[in-house]
């Protein structure tokens, strides 16, 4: 009977999607740091989804992962415009060379949905100066600036608000350095729902819209970046590893040739005490090359490490470091010069990226206009 079929047919699933949203700066050559501090965990989050500690039962959870090479970012500070379109092609290739896969990711730059900028000025336009004054960030880069600072940099984090709420991203890979940021993101949600989507006159609005009238942004949350991803400078392993420090030494990048990652394994700081331990605080510089040792050893734990470097001079202990790095950065290099010398492919996975990125992005701020009054265009 047509009930008995009703009754055999499966229940459709409700499907819940969550949204990962990141990118990095491509002002230079993407460093150690970048790569395991951010875009390798970025590889774990796509490959590993992480679920929700309480599952609904009859519910599927998805994951879509959206990872933009922040270029409007990269103009906070003074920059060189032919080293930017190269560096921006770059770090997209370094992306999938490290292992974001397009199938399962976006990857997309950052001005090329223009909807990243036109937020950016709506929400400045709501967010209290005094919110911005308290930003670190900020407060450093100044120092080094002077009176040539600019007000992009001062808005930085109203971007990155941007950024993040275009995409209706709840989760955001964060270190330390931009947990401040996201806070703000969140702040900045807060308000613009309580000026504007609130009461009759939003849902009159929503319905002339002909959209649903619940609130324009979700708040996102941190994603916890694993221990030992924060890596540190080669020359000063209390600050961190730096695309801006005018010492290259001072940083492994990415693509840099083996020699030359020995010979900064070979000149970088350490102490002259004996024997390499981790967590001193006496000895910044020891545990930042023994979590980098082990950072480019996944498969190996932190006791095994101990054991084998405990009775090691620094002097034993630099060239086994130097060639670890330089096994687990070969195949990724091998990879970058593949993808990044194949043009069409790149451009093709750019406009794709940006497509997918600009049709979630546009209705984002449709709604951000429509809450905020604005007319609607014909």
């Amino acid at each position: 009977t047509e009930a008995a079929k009703e009754a055999e047919a499966p229940v459709q699933k409700k499907v819940r999607t969550s949204r990962v949203l990141s990118g990095v700066q491509p002002t230079g050559s993407l460093h150690l740091g970048n790569y395991l501090g951010a875009i390798r965990q970025w590889v774990d989050f796509q490959d590993n989804p992480p679920m929700p500690e309480k599952q609904e039962e009859g519910v599927e959870y998805k994951t879509e992962n959206f990872f933009c090479v922040v270029d409007l970012h990269a103009i906070t500070m003074p920059h060189d415009p032919k080293e930017l379109g190269e560096s921006t092609l770059a770090s997209a290739a370094l992306y999938v060379a490290a292992g974001i896969d397009p199938e399962k990711s976006r990857v997309f730059v950052q001005s090329h949905v223009p909807a990243h900028s036109e937020l950016a000025w709506l929400l400045n336009c709501i967010t209290p100066m005094n919110w911005l004054e308290r930003m670190i960030q900020y407060k450093d880069k100044a120092k080094k600036q002077g009176e040539a600072v600019g007000v992009g940099l001062f808005g930085y984090p109203v971007l990155m608000a941007a950024d993040i709420l275009l995409y209706q991203a709840d989760r955001v890979p964060v270190g330390e350095d931009q947990r401040q940021h996201l806070e703000l993101a969140r702040d900045t949600v807060r308000r613009f729902h309580d000026l504007f989507c609130k009461g009759n006159q939003y849902k009159k609005r929503c319905k002339a819209a002909g959209i649903p009238s619940r609130p324009v942004f979700t708040e996102p949350n941190a994603m916890i970046v694993k221990e030992g991803a924060r890596v540190m400078s080669l020359t000063d392993g209390t600050n961190k590893m730096s695309k801006s420090d005018d010492n290259d030494n001072s940083r492994i990048n990415v693509l840099d040739p083996p020699a030359v990652i020995r010979s900064k394994i070979k000149k970088c700081k350490t102490d002259a005490l004996t024997g390499i331990e981790w967590d001193n605080p006496e000895r910044p510089e020891a545990t930042n090359l023994l979590n980098i040792y082990l950072a480019v050893q996944p498969d190996r734990t932190k006791e095994d490490i101990t054991e084998e470097v405990k009775d090691m001079s620094w002097g034993e202990f630099k060239p086994v470091l130097a060639e670890a790095i330089v096994a687990h950065l070969e195949p990724i290099q091998i990879r970058y010069k593949e993808v990044r010398e194949d043009e069409v492919y790149l451009t093709n996975l750019l406009k794709d990226g940006a497509a997918a990125a600009d049709e979630i992005a546009s209705r984002t701020l449709h709604s951000t206009r429509i809450a905020m009054g604005f007319v609607p265009p014909s």
